[in-house]
């Protein structure tokens, strides 16, 4: 785990638990997520995120909210692309069947496919810090910042 007080990454990956935390005032991690995100926001770091994790951010917000609050947070996700504050990296075929490899490779861990997506296009962009709040990236050594 870090922080950056004094140390800020040039490029760090969002997955899925911190855009919900960030969009859910009712997680327990909302009050850390939005400070990070906040404090990201004013600092020169590129963000990247996939469409896996955006599907799996949409589906969450629309099991544990609402189908509104999926479309708003669907809306953000739209603006910060526009105003081109977030990547969004694609998982391509190439990608998918790494991913496959890695969640065949990791079979104690408990990994959700979604992460193993996510290992692969960290690597690919060179992306070794994590804002969110899921220890399995750990697993692939990756840091997380929260």
């Amino acid at each position: 785990m870090m922080s950056f007080t004094n140390w800020i990454p040039e490029k760090v990956f969002v997955d899925t638990g911190a855009w919900i935390a960030r969009a859910n005032r009712r997680d327990r991690h909302h009050a850390q997520a939005t400070a990070i995100y906040e404090r990201l926001q004013q600092q020169p770091v590129k963000l990247y995120t996939t469409d896996y994790v955006i599907d799996e951010t949409v589906t969450r917000i629309t099991y544990d909210a609402s189908h509104f609050a999926a479309v708003q947070f669907l809306d953000f996700i739209h603006d910060t692309l526009k105003k081109g504050e977030l990547t969004l990296e694609r998982v391509d075929e190439e990608a998918f069947a790494l991913a496959e490899e890695l969640f065949r490779q990791y079979n104690t861990a408990r990994l959700a496919f979604t992460d193993c997506t996510s290992f692969v296009i960290c690597e690919k962009e060179a992306i070794s810090v994590v804002f969110g709040f899921d220890r399995h990236f750990e697993v692939a050594e990756l840091n997380l910042l929260r």
